[in-house]
């Protein structure tokens, strides 16, 4: 098991490994007096893990429930929300009770925020059983839903208490899953660490994956620990993910985050290219590490509809919105935009 530390405002351990599930109840018993939880899963997720998850909860002295919701960004939403809220009432948690989110990052993020508005406020737990969750979502406290206006746009700072990454779980990830984490874990490369990225682009992921994780995690945790509530350098882990989101609801979210953040970073890096900001052959870098990992690189929808669905993003504030760019591969800045010099922008990515 390899361990990186959070120092948040609540500094927590990122615990990476095989077989960690099956010792979660001694893992959370290091965390935690409490004796009581609730296991906040999907449909796909709670068959697989969380029996054993609850087993060994079990073992270590604790009594769970559990909550499923259909599996998806659909049940991303207000509804599905309160249904867990409801569900942690009918139960009768308190404040001095915890929540334990076993999924993805829909999961993580669902759950995450129900914790963080439930009675103002109980501990949580993730347990991220995706690439894409362990190397990003879990760590860092954003917990959120999604309203139809756009993606994340009701949610909180919420920090963990502690992150279980099991990575065996990776082996029942479905066909393409794999490449979605990978897309966050190129996007942590281009914008904190070249070398890195020339890892990645060299080695056989598949028998790195505990590596790749960590790295990812001591990336965004560097960042974090400096920014918890993104006022500042947080932004630049946003590098692909204006265009993105927008990319997600112009597909009414059937074009899944990863795929969407990898063709946000290709149009981020060609506008950029085409405005000077970033240098010659920041693009063609950036497109070979997206295809390296078979994540796609061409947006399918035309600069009007990415500009109208972008401009509804919660990253939008007072006079413009902010727009990440590579300065070189491996350093990243924002780019402060007003809505018509974001306009320019989405006309600049356009192939």
């Amino acid at each position: 098991m390899q361990t990186v530390t959070v120092s948040a405002s609540a500094p927590y351990a990122v615990h990476i490994g095989s077989g960690l599930l099956d010792n979660a109840g001694e893992l959370v018993s290091a965390v935690t007096k409490s004796r009581r939880c609730a296991l906040v899963t999907d449909s796909t997720v709670g068959p697989l893990y969380a029996g054993r998850v609850l087993a060994s909860l079990e073992q270590a002295g604790f009594s769970a429930v559990t909550y499923a919701f259909p599996a998806g960004e659909r049940s991303k939403n207000l509804t599905t929300y309160g249904k867990i809220l409801e569900f942690f009432a009918q139960n009768r948690l308190t404040r001095a009770d915890f929540v334990i989110a076993l999924g993805g990052g829909v999961t993580g993020d669902m759950a995450g925020f129900a914790a963080a508005t439930y009675q103002r406020g109980v501990d949580y737990i993730q347990a991220p059983t995706t690439l894409l969750a362990a190397s990003d979502s879990s760590v860092g406290g954003k917990t959120a839903v999604d309203l139809e206006s756009g993606k994340n746009l009701v949610g909180a700072f919420h920090q963990p208490r502690l992150v279980l990454c099991d990575t065996d779980t990776f082996r029942t990830l479905p066909e393409g899953a794999l490449a979605d984490g990978m897309a966050e874990t190129v996007k942590h490369a281009l914008i904190a660490d070249r070398d890195f990225l020339r890892f990645l682009m060299a080695e056989d992921i598949s028998a790195r994956m505990e590596e790749i994780v960590r790295r990812n995690v001591e990336i965004k945790a560097s960042v974090v620990q400096e920014d918890e509530l993104e006022r500042g350098k947080r932004k630049l882990l946003n590098f692909g993910h204006t265009l993105g989101h927008a990319i997600e609801k112009c597909s009414g979210y059937t074009v899944t985050h990863g795929r969407a953040v990898s063709i946000g970073m290709a149009l981020a890096a060609r506008a950029a290219e085409r405005m000077g900001v970033s240098p010659a052959g920041t693009l063609e870098a950036v497109e070979a590490a997206c295809r390296r990992f078979g994540l796609p690189i061409q947006c399918p929808y035309a600069a009007g509809e990415l500009y109208d669905a972008a401009t509804g993003d919660k990253k939008r504030g007072l006079g413009g919105i902010d727009v990440v760019v590579l300065e070189e591969l491996g350093r990243a800045k924002t780019l402060r935009l007003d809505m018509e010099g974001l306009g320019r922008f989405v006309e600049a990515a356009a192939p």
